[in-house]
């Protein structure tokens, strides 16, 4: 979020310099994207703080290369308090068993960058995993497979879009 907030102040003081620039006819040099500013997804997640727990599992999964790609990727991130939800000794068994934590973390990754606008118009989005998610709105909040909640939206990255959630989802059982 630090980083957020330095790149934000970055670009809006770059933007009121060109606004309030000389009379020079040289043209001006066009502002950076705001994506191009913004670091990418496991830079974002490490950044706001809340994320230690989720970037622990994508090391030992192997998905931080991923996250860092190109994307675009959606992410409904669980924050450490999902984590610290789960019931004794589920954390330590899937840090062990990196395949099963794998498929559970791409279960919270959707292709794409959706944002929040075009969450609440969805009833359901593909996993990267390759299970459906299920997706309601009910008084005005958002939810996941009706159990977890998206309590903040639209922290943007430079490869995509986190959305945190409350609780941590599972694929199906097959």
């Amino acid at each position: 979020m630090k980083r957020f907030l330095i790149a934000s102040m970055a670009a809006l003081t770059f933007a009121v310099a060109a606004c309030g620039g000389s009379a020079s006819p040289t043209p001006a040099t066009p502002a950076p994207s705001a994506s191009a500013a913004l670091g990418d997804i496991v830079a974002t997640a490490d950044a706001a703080g809340s994320f230690k727990t989720l970037l622990t599992a994508a090391k030992a999964a192997g998905l931080v290369e991923t996250l860092q790609g190109a994307g675009p990727f959606t992410v409904f991130a669980p924050n450490d308090a999902a984590f610290a939800a789960l019931p004794a000794g589920t954390l330590d068994s899937l840090l062990a068993d990196p395949e099963a934590l794998k498929k559970i973390l791409l279960y919270h990754v959707v292709s794409g960058k959706v944002t929040a606008d075009q969450v609440v118009k969805m009833t359901s989005a593909d996993s990267v995993e390759g299970s459906t998610i299920a997706i309601a709105v009910k008084d005005g909040k958002v939810y996941l497979n009706d159990s977890a909640q998206a309590v903040a939206t639209d922290i943007m990255a430079s490869n995509g879009v986190i959305h945190v959630i409350d609780q941590v989802i599972l694929p199906p059982a097959n």
